[in-house]
């Protein structure tokens, strides 16, 4: 289910997309218009002849309107707006009429068609997507037809055998590129219908004027072109009030076209599949309405926490670094005491003699308790290998992270107590950097600057753009609005007191360093952000591997997010995370990331079947913005830029894979399933901590690291 589901969610929303797009004229749309050709061919009774023109069954001949008989006809509806207005406007005066309606508009609003045949009109075919026919292939002819009546089958029940060619004017316009198409709808069993006057009121000249273009002379009947859509039509409703009234007054009576011509109905009633088909088209054609109106709601949704976490990020970011980088910043008083370093280790044997080695250069007093969770690799004997003083390792069967560092907790000597993951290594200010929060009694627990230490690869890169931009300096703006979400696993620092009070760590959730984040918070401690503790820790090498880490991070969340919900509700420290720092991480760590595509989706829309260069230009402004935000992060992290040169493709390729990884965690949390611990395989490509560029910034420290 988790890699069934998405892909049908993925079908789903790419066939509503391209049906929305069908039915506005976005895709398959061909807007060319034919000028004018020589007119030799077509036979001279059809140029001097009436507006309906039959060419059924072989023969050709055209039909006027009697004396005294208009037929008023309006094209392109029907229109959410205005077609109800000249329907009512028709009501009023006891006329009728014939709407010639195009798929796309039928399709997409049925209601309006079934009015009209219930109230008596005719309805006729417009094509579907209105293109200009001489253009066509009999297959697309036959194509605009077939779709267009059934978008009326599933609109109305029926069907109609009455047509007007898109840009369609007089009989006398007929020429040797139109009367070939008039043929062959003719032998397809339908009317060809055009007209006597024009009004002319898509030009909107003014309602005298649309009266007087679409008034015959001496009485005489006639088929009148008006458009109850494709713009605004309050001309041609005012007109039409006027109109009517003054030529019934003359004798005029409004009819449909085969009551004008007094013939039978152009309706023949649908049934059977051909009816169940129209109205599963009808169906899905409002679905893909409804889900791609929610789409656009969903990507204004987006746009505004993406631009407002972009905001908020840089202004609480530049604060915090503001506040602790200013001359003669200080927690508290100095903090001194001996601290014990955790470092739970299963199968670590590639990383662990590195990163207990990593230790022993630190330049605060501590000792190093490695928990071995039943390797079998030989990871325990690595470390008692090395002889190294206040190195000690504690054995256990594997149980799992939380149980490893709860082991190293009962076993530590010291109050204040870091953490760390087994395949990463420190500098040798990280553990003393680390604790000096602890001078602020208030604080339980402290997270360290977490880094990529294998960044030479495209997905090292990207992942280092990730930790520096999002994760960096999320903690910054979460540190200033206290509620940081997160502790990492690889660099953290706890009071022994605080990790009593709220029980140790916790296997309740695979993202312990989340859970036990928010309990902290919940307890009532500060939990604040020392960007000077840096670590180095080795990120996965494969596209597979990632998954299995972001996939275990983002159900985590999703777990320690449901675990601690009642926060929401509760009073005291507990409500104030609850109401603060929960909104913010589900709506930043879990919905935003899930709608983030939704730029993306568009995105690729737009260049194929949109306005491609307002799409391009759009997508460049919002990359515009990450870049600066990306830009500002590493120049506070005093990283190199050149690795943002990869930040257009990470935005193209990588946010796809977090957004299917976080996406199957939404499917794995609600189909009930259960995710296990996946172990990531190390290189053990960290001897050291990597160097990296010192900048001269106000009185920030510069001291070499190693």
């Amino acid at each position: 289910m988790r890699y069934l589901l998405p892909s049908l969610l993925l079908v789903a929303l790419m066939a509503m997309l391209m049906l929305r797009g069908y039915t506005h004229s976005e895709i398959l749309a061909d807007h060319r218009v034919r000028p004018p050709a020589a007119t030799d061919k077509v036979p001279q009774k059809v140029l001097e002849g009436g507006p309906v023109i039959d060419t059924r069954g072989g023969h050709e001949e055209t039909l006027s309107v009697p004396d005294h008989r208009l037929v008023l006809t309006f094209d392109d509806g029907p229109d959410p707006e205005w077609t109800p207005k000249v329907l009512d406007v028709l009501k009023k005066h006891h006329a009728h009429g014939v709407f010639f309606v195009t798929g796309t508009m039928a399709s997409r609003y049925p209601d309006l068609v079934e009015r009209m045949v219930a109230e008596g009109h005719e309805v006729g075919l417009h094509t579907f997507n209105h293109p200009d026919l001489s253009y066509q292939s009999t297959s697309r002819i036959d194509w605009e037809l077939s779709q267009n009546q059934l978008a009326l089958a599933g609109a109305a029940g029926i069907r109609t055998s009455l047509f007007r060619p898109p840009y369609s004017s007089f009989s006398d316009a007929m020429d040797n590129k139109s009367w070939p198409v008039t043929k062959y709808i003719g032998s397809r069993g339908y009317l060809t219908v055009v007209n006597d006057t024009d009004s002319e009121d898509w030009k909107r000249p003014g309602v005298d004027e649309i009266i007087r273009r679409a008034t015959p002379k001496g009485g005489k009947g006639a088929v009148v072109l008006m458009h109850d859509s494709g713009g605004d039509r309050s001309q041609t409703v005012a007109a039409l009030d006027t109109f009517l009234p003054d030529l019934q007054d003359k004798g005029y009576h409004f009819t449909n076209l085969t009551e004008a011509l007094e013939t039978r109905s152009a309706h023949a009633p649908v049934s059977g599949i051909e009816l169940w088909k129209g109205k599963a088209w009808v169906f899905l054609v409002g679905a893909s309405e409804q889900i791609t109106g929610g789409l656009v709601v969903a990507l204004a949704v987006i746009g505004f926490l993406v631009m407002a976490r972009f905001a908020l990020m840089l202004l609480l970011s530049a604060v915090h670094a503001r506040k602790v980088r200013r001359r003669g910043f200080r927690w508290g008083p100095d903090v001194t005491e001996p601290v014990s370093v955790l470092v739970p280790a299963y199968n670590e044997a590639k990383c662990i003699e590195a990163t207990v080695r990593s230790l022993m250069t630190s330049d605060h007093p501590i000792e190093i308790i490695v928990i071995d969770d039943g390797s079998t690799d030989g990871t325990a004997l690595i470390v008692e290998g090395l002889r190294l003083p206040n190195v000690r390792v504690v054995r256990q069967q594997n149980a799992g992270k939380p149980a490893a560092l709860n082991r190293g907790i009962a076993n530590a000597r010291f109050d204040l107590i870091v953490m760390m993951d087994g395949d990463t290594v420190f500098e040798q200010s990280t553990v003393r950097e680390l604790v000096q929060p602890f001078g602020d009694p208030r604080v339980g627990a402290v997270a360290g600057n977490a880094k990529v230490g294998n960044r030479d690869s495209l997905i090292g890169a990207w992942q280092h753009i990730e930790y520096v931009m999002g994760f960096n300096l999320d903690r910054r703006m979460y540190d200033m609005l206290g509620c940081m979400p997160t502790i990492p696993g690889a660099v953290g620092a706890f009071r022994r007191s605080a990790l009593e009070r709220v029980g140790g760590m916790s296997d309740d959730t695979l993202a312990e360093d989340t859970d036990i984040t928010m309990a902290m918070h919940r307890d009532g401690w500060r939990v604040v952000y020392a960007e000077k503790a840096r670590a180095w820790t080795e990120a996965p090498e494969t596209v597979q591997q990632l998954w299995s880490q972001r996939y275990r991070w983002s159900y985590g969340t999703m777990q320690a997010i449901w675990k601690h919900r009642r926060s929401l509700i509760e009073s005291g420290p507990s409500g104030r995370f609850g109401r603060v720092g929960m909104p913010l991480v589900s709506l930043f760590m879990v919905l935003a990331p899930l709608l983030a595509p939704l730029i993306d989706v568009f995105l690729l829309y737009g260049l194929v079947f949109g306005p491609t260069q307002k799409t391009i230009i759009a997508w460049l402004g919002v990359l515009a913005i990450q870049a600066v935000c990306a830009a500002y992060a590493f120049r506070l992290d005093r990283e190199r830029m050149t690795h943002l040169i990869s930040l257009p493709l990470q935005q193209i390729l990588y946010r796809q894979l977090m957004y299917v990884v976080l996406l199957q965690s939404w499917i794995t949390a609600l189909t009930g399933g259960r995710l296990r611990w996946q172990k990531l395989r190390r290189t053990g490509v960290l001897g050291s901590p990597p160097s990296i560029p010192q900048q001269r910034a106000g009185g920030a420290d510069r001291r070499p690291v190693a």
